[in-house]
């Protein structure tokens, strides 16, 4: 976590595979099968109070209620491979009125339910049906869902108000019907469920289940195995991940990092942030003038001998100086990370898992160089993302656990989950920092920020590790992730920790 270069960071989006509830048939019935997808984002925006946000509402309103006119939006992400043969909406009625309601196709897809209101509303396109709804309302889309992607639509009305069930409500959500021909299974194989006998394998993947990690103590003098033991306790789970940071020629891993992963009765993997190109340059790492530090560091890796994870320059995006001989450009970076993990590996380094930790901020994810600092699929095990959300009411980046995940690019375009799980299906996705924060002394409740990873995690199947970064102070000192800045946001974290998704055997 850092905001050293950019006083408001974000994180990056996620809309597609997995990122919407699916349900999808067996094999065997791969040939005509139907995914039931629910809305990722679904709001309604009112004309008479345009600038407030109704995403966490339970109900959907079109149409007109005294002074004001309300429109609803809904955002559906069809998985990446899924060959559509036909799509229908379906809306449960929640309170009904005899206006007709037009269901219009909607263009932009970059809005999110914690954002939306009339003022910021993408515009309205063309009505694809009208109808007066009775206890439910049944579209068909199929000749506007047609593959793989994000769609939106909105519902409109100039009579009275219609109500319709949303996507928080307990029951009667919106859900798109989508019928398919063909595979349509997800490129990550294992669903986020746990049987039971969930383990890892030789890239630290578990088979079932999420991997459950933790960074404690960050800015503080607090040594970080002692700071770690202590938030275990606080929280009520071991951390299998135990997060550490260094840079340079420091020595790693350190006595008390060994001890850590030592401890039987306490299984424990190594996540270990490692600037390596510290008092350099990445251009300078690339051409092998740092050859010295990587072959220390191959050493002590092959000594320690257990697997962990390794990243090289976490949020290298922050770090980029976009300018020809910086030493420090996209292309650089992935020049760097190319090199240092091959050469790893030509010293015999086996047990390094590798992960390329973006920070994912809207700003750099616009860049045109931003694309370059990927350094390649044959060097990277894990895709890693660095993700924050804010639980203080109006605040910067306010939100719940899918708006840590699901913001695009400047300008628009597409969202980190996407691209990971499109462009690299066959790799796992780390959120390997993440948290709920409110501004030192702003206290807010951060209870339902954690109550809302569990139901994210369950349609986000790429995601298999969750990271969490604990701090009464940020970097900045000005931002509090700890996870019992309240009773109750510590009780909403205590139920989420005890979730049996996150109990993985370390294979």
């Amino acid at each position: 976590m850092r905001r050293s270069k950019l006083k408001k960071y974000s994180v990056l989006t996620a809309v597609l595979a997995g990122a919407a509830g699916v349900t999808a048939a067996s094999p065997a019935d791969a040939a005509a099968a139907t995914l039931k997808i629910s809305a990722g984002d679904d709001a309604y925006v009112s004309s008479a109070r345009a600038g407030v946000v109704f995403g966490a509402e339970t109900k959907l309103v079109a149409g007109v209620s005294g002074k004001e006119t309300k429109t609803s939006f809904l955002k559906f992400a069809v998985p990446a491979g899924t060959k559509v043969a036909g799509a229908r909406l379906k809306l449960t009625t929640q309170a009904s009125t005899a206006s007709t309601v037009a269901v219009r196709q909607v263009a932009g897809t970059t809005w999110t339910e914690g954002k939306l209101t009339a003022a910021n509303a993408p515009a309205l396109g063309s009505v694809l049906m009208s109808a007066v709804p009775g206890a439910t309302l049944s579209v068909d889309l199929g000749q506007v869902v047609k593959g793989p992607g994000t769609y939106a639509f909105a519902l409109s009305s100039t009579g009275a108000a219609v109500r319709f069930h949303s996507a928080e409500a307990t029951t009667g959500a919106p859900v798109l019907e989508v019928t398919t021909q063909g595979d349509v299974s997800p490129p990550v194989p294992s669903a986020p469920v746990n049987n039971g006998n969930c383990v890892t394998d030789a890239k630290l993947v578990p088979s079932c289940g999420v991997l459950w990690g933790a960074a404690a103590g960050g800015f503080t003098d607090t040594p970080r195995d002692q700071a770690l033991r202590d938030w275990e306790k606080l929280s009520g789970r071991t951390s299998t991940i135990f997060h550490t940071y260094h840079k340079g020629d420091e020595i790693f891993p350190t006595k008390s990092e060994i001890a850590m992963t030592a401890e039987a009765a306490n299984p424990r993997v190594l996540l270990t942030n490692w600037k390596i190109a510290y008092g350099s340059t990445w251009a300078k790492v690339a051409q092998g003038q740092q050859n010295k530090r990587i072959d220390a560091f191959a050493a002590r890796a092959k000594a320690y001998g257990k697997k962990f994870f390794l990243v090289l320059n976490h949020e290298p995006e922050n770090d980029v100086v976009a300018k020809a001989g910086s030493g420090f450009e996209a292309k650089d970076f992935a020049a760097m990370y190319r090199h240092t993990i091959l050469r790893l590996k030509a010293q015999g380094v086996t047990n390094v898992v590798n992960v390329m930790a973006y920070m994912g901020n809207e700003k750099w994810m616009a860049q045109s160089w931003w694309k370059d600092l990927y350094p390649g699929d044959d060097v990277v095990d894990w895709m890693g993302l660095d993700s924050y959300v804010s639980a203080e009411p109006g605040y910067y980046h306010y939100g719940k656990f899918n708006d840590l995940l699901d913001r695009a690019p400047t300008g628009g375009g597409t969202n980190f989950y996407d691209w990971a799980v499109t462009k690299h299906a066959a790799k796992p996705i780390m959120v390997a920092e993440w948290g709920a924060y409110h501004r030192v002394g702003k206290i807010a409740d951060k209870a339902p920020v954690f109550n809302s990873v569990r139901p994210e995690l369950a349609k986000r199947s790429a995601i298999k590790a969750i990271v969490y970064f604990d701090t009464k102070r940020d970097d900045e000192g000005d931002r509090d992730i700890s996870i019992n800045s309240t009773a109750t946001a510590l009780a909403a974290f205590k139920k989420l920790a005890a979730d049996p998704i996150f109990k993985v055997k370390l294979g």
